[in-house]
C-alpha cells in the first residue's frame, strides 16, 4: 500500500500554512518526509495565506513549527535541503483575481498537489480561483481536510463544489487515523496470517470494541465542538473508518478502488438506529466538573464561551450491527469521549470462549482470548492467552494463568522511528496513492447512517446523561454491555 519513494517532482501548496494543522502537524511533517529522503530534491512546499509577509519571514515561522512541534532535535543538514523548497504566497483565498500571482511560483513540469487545510466553507472559493489562475490540470490533486459538513446534505453541497473542478480521481480527503501504522496493520494481521484470517467471522469473534478516549476537554474550541458534538466530530469518520477495516472482506487487490469497495460495502450493511432502538443501542453523555490525574477540571457548561442550555454529547457509546453474512450476531461496541481519565485509541477483538472447559480446578470460567490493536500511545498488537503455570502441583491440576503475546512497535523496532500518521498520507498524496483516503460514496454513506442516529436523538428530546470528568462515563454505557453479560476491557485505557 506505501511505496517507496516520490520519484516524481510536486508543487506542494498548502492552504491555511499559518492555521493550527499545518503549525503542529503538516510543516513538521514535511520536514520529516524531507530527513527520510522521500520528497524529490526539485518538489517545491509552497505556503498560503492572508498575511503579507515576506519569504524571509515565513522561512522563520516554518522553523519555528518544527521546533516546537517535533521531538526530535532540528538536525540540520535536513532544514539546509528543507528551507530550500520553501515558498511562500500571500492570497485572500475568496478572491479569485488575487489567485493570478500562483503563476510566479509553480511550474508546469511538475504536478501540483493542493493541501486545503481551510474551513470547507471556503473549499470552493479555493476552487474557483485556482480555475481563476488558469493552473488546474488532469494532474493536479487535491486533499480534503475534514470535516466535510455536519451532516449528508451539507457534505453533498462541500463535495459538489470540489467536483466542479476536480475529477473524483484527483481528490483525497483524508481522515489521519487511516495513516497510523497500527491501523495499516489491521490489514496486515488480517490478510497475511492465517490465523486471524480463517477466524474472523461470527463462527469464532464474541464482540468487537473499539475505544477512543481523550482526557483534554474543549481546549478553546467550544463554539466548533458545540455545532459538531462526539458524534460528528469523531464517530462519524474515525470510528467508522476503524470499524471498516476491520470488518471488510477481504479485496481482489491492496489498490485503492478494491479497499475503498469493500469499506462502502460495510457502511452500507450497518443496520440502522432509529428513533424505534436509539435507546438500546446508544448512550450519550455530558461532563461535569471533576478530576483529571488530580487536577480540578470545570464542566462542559462551565468551560469558557459555554451556551448553558447547550445538549451536545460530549461522550458516546455504541452498539452497532452489521447484517451480512460474516458479521452476523457480532455486536461492535464504539465508545468515544471527551475528560476521561486517559489518553488512549485501542481495538479490543474478543474471540468466543472455548464450548468445553477442561480446567474447572484453574478457571471456573475459561475467559476468551482477546486480540488487542492499541493505535495510542504505546502502538502495538497484543494477544491474550491461557497458558500453564510452570511447577509441581500436590493436586496434580493443571493451573492455567492469562499470558499476554506483545507487539510493541517501540520495543520490537527500536531502531525504527514510527512516523506520524500525517507523515504516511503526505507522502501516498504525492506519490498518487488513494488507498489511505475516503471516497466520496463512502463519506455519504456514513453521514446517512450517522444522520439516522442524530435525528432519532433530536425527536426524543432527551438531554445527555452527565458524567464526572475523569470517568469512563455514563453509567449507561457500562448497561450497554452488561445487559448481554459483556463489559468494557480496558488495559491501556484503565483498570480492570
Amino acid at each position: 500500500m506505501v511505496l517507496e519513494n516520490s520519484f516524481e517532482p510536486c508543487d506542494f501548496v498548502l492552504f491555511g500554512t499559518k492555521g493550527d494543522l499545518a503549525r503542529r502537524k503538516l510543516l513538521p511533517s514535511l520536514y520529516q518526509l524531507e530527513k527520510a529522503d522521500l520528497m524529490h530534491a526539485e518538489t517545491k512546499v509552497i505556503g498560503v495565506a492572508r498575511q503579507d509577509i515576506s519569504i524571509e519571514e515565513y522561512v522563520t515561522l516554518v522553523k519555528e513549527n518544527i521546533e516546537n512541534f517535533t521531538k526530535e532535535d532540528l538536525c540540520p543538514e535536513t532544514w539546509d535541503r528543507f528551507k530550500e523548497k520553501l515558498d511562500y504566497v500571500c492570497v485572500d483565498m475568496k478572491n479569485a483575481d488575487s489567485y493570478k500571482v500562483f503563476k510566479e511560483h509553480v511550474d508546469a513540469k511538475r504536478t501540483m498537489v493542493c493541501y486545503f487545510a481551510t474551513p470547507p466553507s471556503i473549499f470552493g472559493d479555493i476552487c474557483r480561483g485556482l480555475k481563476a489562475a488558469k493552473i488546474i490540470d488532469k494532474s493536479m490533486r487535491v486533499v480534503l481536510e475534514k470535516p466535510l459538513g455536519h451532516d449528508l446534505e451539507s457534505s453533498k453541497v462541500i463535495n459538489d463544489q470540489v467536483a466542479e473542478f476536480f475529477e473524483e480521481r484527483q481528490i483525497y480527503r483524508i481522515d489521519h487515523y487511516l495513516g497510523k501504522e497500527t491501523v495499516l496493520n489491521l490489514v496486515a494481521l488480517r490478510f497475511a496470517n492465517s490465523i486471524f484470517a480463517t477466524n474472523w467471522d461470527h463462527n469464532c469473534i464474541d464482540h468487537v470494541q473499539i475505544s477512543v478516549a481523550e482526557s483534554v476537554g474543549i481546549e478553546g474550541r467550544w463554539g466548533y465542538f458545540d455545532d459538531a458534538g462526539q458524534m460528528r466530530d469523531m464517530v462519524q469518520n474515525h470510528l467508522l473508518q476503524i470499524l471498516t477495516l476491520i470488518a471488510m472482506e477481504p479485496p481482489a487487490t491492496l489498490d485503492a478502488t478494491n479497499i475503498r469497495n469493500e469499506k462502502l460495502k460495510v457502511l452500507k450493511a450497518l443496520r440502522p438506529i432509529d428513533a424505534s432502538n436509539v435507546r438500546q443501542n446508544t448512550v450519550r453523555g455530558q461532563y461535569v466538573e471533576g478530576f483529571i490525574k488530580g487536577k480540578e477540571v470545570p464542566g462542559y457548561l462551565d468551560e469558557p464561551d459555554a451556551n448553558q442550555q447547550s445538549t451536545t454529547e460530549t461522550f458516546i457509546a455504541l452498539k452497532v450491527e452489521i447484517d451480512n453474512w460474516r458479521w452476523a450476531g457480532v455486536p461492535f461496541y464504539l465508545r468515544t469521549g471527551k475528560r476521561l481519565p486517559n489518553k488512549t485509541s485501542e481495538v479490543n477483538i474478543f474471540f468466543k470462549r472455548q464450548p468445553h472447559n477442561l480446567f474447572k480446578d484453574s478457571f471456573t470460567q475459561l475467559p476468551p482470548n482477546k486480540l488487542t490493536i492499541r493505535l495510542q500511545p504505546d502502538e502495538g498488537v497484543e494477544v491474550t492467552v491461557m497458558n500453564k503455570v510452570p511447577g509441581l502441583t500436590s493436586s496434580g491440576a493443571m493451573n492455567l494463568q492469562k499470558s499476554k503475546l506483545n507487539l510493541s512497535f517501540s520495543d520490537t523496532f527500536k531502531d525504527e522511528r514510527i512516523a506520524d500518521a500525517y507523515e504516511k498520507l503526505l507522502l501516498e498524496v504525492m506519490l498518487g496513492n488513494q488507498s489511505l483516503f475516503v471516497r466520496r460514496d463512502e463519506v455519504e454513506a456514513a453521514w446517512t447512517w450517522v444522520d439516522g442516529i442524530l435525528a432519532a436523538w433530536n425527536s426524543s428530546n432527551e438531554s445527555p446523561e452527565p458524567y464526572q470528568a475523569g470517568t469512563w462515563g455514563p453509567v449507561s454505557s457500562i448497561a450497554l454491555l452488561a445487559r448481554e453479560d459483556r463489559a468494557w476491557y480496558e488495559s491501556k485505557i484503565g483498570k480492570k
